[in-house]
């Protein structure tokens, strides 16, 4: 089972929110999903990105790949370095 970090949309008409999950990929877009591990609302000004490190980290170490979206509010969190830098470590070690 192949699974990705995406977004999930939530919210009303024309006021979307954002729930950060991780998914099987052959799931749709606001389908079935394993664990939520943040929120993102691109409405206020600026946005808002929460997203629980320790899951993300932990569902990243396990092989899942972010969508695009995912990866750039990652950069932006700052976890995606986190994530390079223990994949360079535990590369270097071996």
């Amino acid at each position: 089972m192949a699974l990705r970090i995406r977004l999930k949309r939530i919210g009303k008409k024309k006021q979307p929110s954002y729930r950060v999950v991780v998914a099987d990929q052959r799931s749709p877009r606001d389908g079935r999903f394993v664990e939520a591990v943040g929120f993102y609302n691109p409405l206020t000004d600026p946005s808002t990105i929460l997203i629980d490190e320790e899951k993300a980290l932990g569902w990243l170490s396990k092989g899942a790949q972010p969508s695009d979206q995912v990866r750039v509010l990652l950069k932006v969190a700052g976890i995606w370095e986190k994530h390079q830098q223990t994949k360079k470590s535990a590369t270097s070690s071996k």
